[in-house]
């Protein structure tokens, strides 16, 4: 028996091994980053028993049935993207570098940069909720609401009563949520928003056969849309620590953007291709471009995701800094950079730029936190500065480039944001706005720390080892 018993774990152990090693081939050919080759093979084949779960889970690094959905959406998408083009002779600037950098992100994007935009900075909850509910109110045909957590508490209710309300009075209402964002979301939140008329459905990573156990892809996107004039796009989800709130971080340092104007098309079209894997539906809406003002800000709507045939959140990010001639100023509450971002800040920092990084002084990951300081380590030294937000904690995802560009929008600084995350940043090119960005993000370097390389060469042995391996877990934080 005992002979039966070790021969039968001998072949479990041999077909672990097996599997181990055929996975490992696998991650080796499909694997996006090298980095993350490397990891998973070496682990496939000294740990199966540990790894081959977690690959099977989090391997993963295209989204296969979202590709197919788009793909048979696509006719109907391109005939939107093909009036918005049609309907705007966009104008792009003369000056500068820019005109081939908006070529670059026109080609990511899918989507044109469109001209007669009116812009304009959300900061923080209050303002920015207090922006979508008039929004929200103001509505006459239709909204569309897309957010990676929503939660039941006092600011969810405020929404959901709002869109029940506009819904009985005959506006068509569709409400879009990521199911593992939103797991702790009652199931009786969402029968309320069902009997209230509210279209409602989870963005599904994990629907379809195959994708049961795909749960390392998120959509990311937080998204609202209003009578296709008006949207609503940034870092803010629905919760009460949004808006300010929580007695753990206090004030919540978050960026939205309000846009009216064409741009509003592109983000509709980001918000359709979602709808239509999680339902198979087109929602009826209106693809007519609206003037935001006569002259205003050239604006790029970029989704991006693990469905693009580049990556598409990393490049924007490296093309962004290497364009850079005079300044590069970005706020994340989360830095994880790959090695091509990582070469870009250099490049850039010794080319005179002032690449300035603004990180949260409180953690709400602490992995993500632990391994910010061996990037920190790396290049504050060739003249990256970096610095920690000290009122709060900081959650606005912002970049600024010279004084010609500005993003805001929902794509951290980090692996998951670059591959595995649905985003979507607006791109403004627009000296104005770039001003009032950076004027926003000079309050915030007020309200921050200097961090320098020194203060992880001074701290105990536990600490750097605590670093260094948060660090080992980067492609899949």
């Amino acid at each position: 028996m005992i002979g039966e018993m070790a021969w039968l774990v001998g072949i479990a152990a041999a077909a672990l091994e097996v599997a181990g090693i055929a996975a490992a081939i696998h991650a080796v050919m499909s694997a996006r980053t090298s980095q993350g080759a490397v990891a998973w093979a070496i682990s496939l084949v000294t740990i199966p028993y540990i790894s081959l779960p977690l690959y099977f889970v989090l391997g993963r690094n295209k989204f296969r049935g979202y590709i197919d959905a788009r793909r048979s959406g696509d006719d109907r998408v391109a005939e939107y993207i093909r009036s918005f083009r049609e309907q705007f002779n966009y104008i792009v600037p003369i000056e500068g570098w820019t005109r081939s950098y908006e070529k670059v992100l026109e080609s990511l994007s899918r989507l044109p940069f469109s001209d007669y935009n009116r812009t304009r900075l959300l900061v923080d909850g209050p303002e920015t909720f207090g922006a979508i509910f008039r929004g929200i109110e103001e509505a006459e045909e239709y909204i569309l609401v897309q957010f990676f957590i929503v939660k039941d508490d006092s600011l969810g209710r405020d929404l959901k009563d709002r869109l029940v309300r506009k819904a009985r009075e005959g506006v068509r209402v569709s409400f879009l949520y990521d199911e593992i964002g939103c797991h702790k979301l009652p199931a009786s939140y969402l029968d309320d928003l069902r009997a209230g008329g509210v279209q409602v459905s989870a963005f599904g990573t994990r629907r379809g056969h195959l994708n049961r156990f795909q749960i390392n892809f998120r959509n990311h996107r937080k998204i609202v849309v209003t009578d296709g004039k008006k949207a609503y796009v940034g870092g803010l989800n629905v919760g009460d620590e949004y808006m300010g709130r929580s007695p753990k971080f206090g004030r919540w340092r978050d960026t939205h953007l309000e846009i009216e104007g064409p741009a509003v098309m592109g983000v509709q079209v980001t918000f359709v291709e979602d709808w239509h894997w999680a339902t198979g539906e087109i929602p009826k809406l209106s693809w007519k471009a609206w003037k935001g003002r006569d002259e205003g800000s050239h604006v790029l709507v970029l989704p991006t995701g693990p469905a693009d045939r580049l990556e598409t959140c990393a490049l924007f990010f490296s093309e962004s800094i290497n364009r850079a001639k005079e300044r590069v100023w970005i706020a994340s509450p989360y830095f994880v950079p790959d090695s091509q971002i990582m070469t870009s800040l250099q490049l850039a920092a010794l080319r005179g730029v002032d690449v300035r990084i603004m990180l949260p002084g409180k953690p709400d990951h602490l992995l993500i936190y632990l391994s910010s300081f061996s990037y920190i380590k790396q290049l504050e030294p060739v003249g990256v500065k970096f610095y920690r937000y000290q009122s709060g904690f900081l959650h606005q995802k912002v970049i600024v480039v010279d004084d010609q560009v500005a993003g805001v929008g929902t794509a951290n600084l980090d692996n998951r944001s670059f591959r595995l995350n649905f985003e979507i940043t607006m791109v403004v090119v627009d000296k104005d706005f770039a001003a009032g960005t950076a004027a926003m993000l000079e309050e915030d370097f007020a309200n921050c720390c200097r961090v320098h390389a020194g203060d992880y060469d001074g701290r105990p042995f536990w600490f750097k080892m605590a670093v260094q391996t948060s660090r080992l877990m980067a492609p899949i934080q």
